[in-house]
């Protein structure tokens, strides 16, 4: 079900507000160039600056501008099991086809903790849902053995994202868990590994900006031609370095969607725009790839 590329999509803002007209900019840009789905209301949207309405607002719009041409998995987690049903039923209501539900942030649950969180979410909807263990945000990664209880107990937890950094663990993933559960890259750098080990595609921040390039690195993979998927990929590895070490996400990669003149850089506090020395390191990315 979600094998391919699926757009981890930044949140335009304009003077404060959502830019809606952006977003729907944004969108079609992602499925005019072969991306397969896209994910609002995660980390790279901002979703902890965003209200109640607004995350259900960008998870509405990103339905209504996809137009059925790819899946919209809503980034319906929270660190409150309660809130994270009430978002989930609210994108399942509103027409979404997926989940993303990341691990819960600074409470540090233990792994019994989450199997209750996740399965309370699972028992709440009929949705697909994905798992999202990000430890070096959360500060507690979603345990091996902790994805296979789910993926068994859960008929609808299909699929992890896995941004721990290891292909090794994404071995582990593979070999725990039941035949025809899905693990994601969440780390663009990563994808090429991940896929050699056995995920099947990934959810992406660069492909805001490349969506055409993720697109064929993923499905070379996918074929077994990793030689061409290797070209690809060192081809753009200084671009997705950059997305990950320059500041924290989404900084850089609205900077360069700003320069491509798809968004506006404007972010929410506490985050705040790259400095001039850093932009000018993404403009000439950009321009050394021939984006600019």
């Amino acid at each position: 079900m979600f094998a391919g590329v699926h757009t981890a999509l930044a949140t335009p803002f304009r003077n404060g507000q959502i830019d809606a007209a952006a977003f729907k900019r944004l969108i079609d840009f992602q499925f005019d160039n072969g991306i397969q789905g896209v994910v609002p209301a995660g980390t790279t949207g901002e979703s902890p600056t965003l209200g109640y309405e607004e995350h259900d607002r960008i998870i509405e719009l990103a339905i209504e501008y996809s137009a059925g041409r790819g899946l919209v998995i809503a980034g319906t987690g929270s660190n409150a099991t309660a809130e994270a049903v009430q978002m989930t039923q609210a994108a399942e209501k509103a027409g979404a086809q997926a989940s993303l539900q990341v691990c819960p942030y600074y409470n540090k649950p233990s792994q019994a903790g989450l199997v209750a969180h996740f399965k309370a979410i699972a028992d709440s909807t009929s949705l697909p849902i994905i798992l999202y263990s990000v430890p070096g945000r959360c500060g507690v990664e979603i345990g091996v053995e902790t994805v296979a209880t789910l993926a068994v107990t859960c008929r609808n937890i299909v699929a992890i994202k896995e941004a721990g950094g290891s292909a090794e663990r994404v071995s582990q993933l593979v070999a725990a868990t039941p035949e025809g559960f899905q693990v994601l890259s969440g780390d663009d750098s990563l994808t090429l590994p991940f896929i050699s080990v056995g995920a099947c595609g990934v959810i992406s921040v660069a492909s805001n900006l490349i969506p055409s390039v993720m697109s064929e690195l993923v499905a070379k993979a996918n074929e077994g031609n990793f030689t061409e998927a290797l070209a690809i990929h060192e081809q753009h590895y200084a671009l997705f370095n950059a997305f990950l070490k320059l500041d924290t996400n989404p900084v850089p990669i609205k900077a360069a969607l700003a320069l491509r003149g798809l968004m506006e850089n404007e972010l929410r506090l506490p985050l705040l725009p790259l400095d001039a020395v850093r932009m000018q390191q993404v403009r000439t990315l950009l321009e050394d790839l021939n984006l600019l």
